[in-house]
């Protein structure tokens, strides 16, 4: 009987001293593969998210001036995503823009393409324009880069559609876009520098770069706040010097 019992014994002691050791292992396994800040690395799955932010601008066209923007990210599934954003500026433009993104994920990084539309109104100037643009990118934790192009219809409120007035078109325009991250993409921080030809609300030809610096935190898991800013350079790289300038962005966004 004792025997019986001591047989039994050491059976659950072998068997709970099992778990132990796997939970042990899982445990480790877990912690190895996170970032410093606690979380695992990769991207992870879109969530849907609504931000706000204002900016403050100049330039020599419209001096002092600021923006309001509302911007939403709409995952549909696993591998395709929206986002649509709208800009009210205080100098007379308006301007609203839509991205359809399909996603592939890689053995290292992501793929994806970007389908976007963009309109802008400057009520000031009384003239509007439509961009359309399709692009190729691919992102890992350190660096994403996109390449592309976009065509723009650019055309006069007061035009007469009864003269043979015709409206002014570009189409076809190079869009790139390189960004430099220093941590990876999941962490709780970061902060980015990125030249392009374009951002959330302009596009401009390939010539004219912009040049961005942005930084963004984590303050719980819903809520995050960004910092951002741009300038466009004078001279050799933008030919007329009257549209060009600074904007420094702050905002918040939540994350269901």
């Amino acid at each position: 009987m004792f025997s019986s019992m001591k047989r039994v014994v050491l059976l659950v002691l072998l068997l709970a001293g099992t778990l132990a050791y796997g939970q042990h292992y899982e445990t480790m396994r877990l912690t190895a593969s996170m970032s410093e800040d606690g979380l695992y690395p990769g991207f992870g799955e879109a969530r849907y998210s609504v931000g706000v932010s204002g900016e403050y601008a100049y330039n020599l066209t419209w001096g002092h001036y600021g923006n309001v923007n509302v911007q939403a990210l709409l995952p549909l599934n696993e591998h395709f995503e929206m986002t649509a954003g709208v800009q009210a500026g205080f100098a007379g433009a308006y301007t609203g823009t839509v991205v359809l993104r399909p996603k592939f994920g890689l053995p290292v990084g992501e793929m994806f393409v970007d389908a976007g539309v963009l309109y802008k109104a400057l009520t000031v100037d009384r003239q509007h324009d439509f961009c359309a643009a399709l692009s190729v990118g691919y992102r890992f934790d350190y660096l994403s880069v996109q390449v592309g192009m976009f065509s723009r219809v650019m055309s006069s409120f007061d035009r007469d559609w009864h003269s043979e007035e015709t409206f002014n078109s570009e189409p076809f325009n190079v869009m790139y876009r390189v960004e430099v991250f220093c941590r990876p993409q999941r962490s709780r921080w970061n902060v980015s520098a990125c030249v392009a030809n374009y951002d959330d609300f302009q596009m401009e030809r390939v010539w004219q770069p912009l040049f961005m610096l942005g930084g963004r935190y984590d303050v719980t898991d819903n809520w995050r706040v960004q910092l951002a800013a741009e300038c466009k350079l004078t001279g050799m790289f933008h030919l007329n010097a009257a549209y060009y300038g600074t904007n420094v962005r702050v905002g918040a966004e939540y994350r269901f």
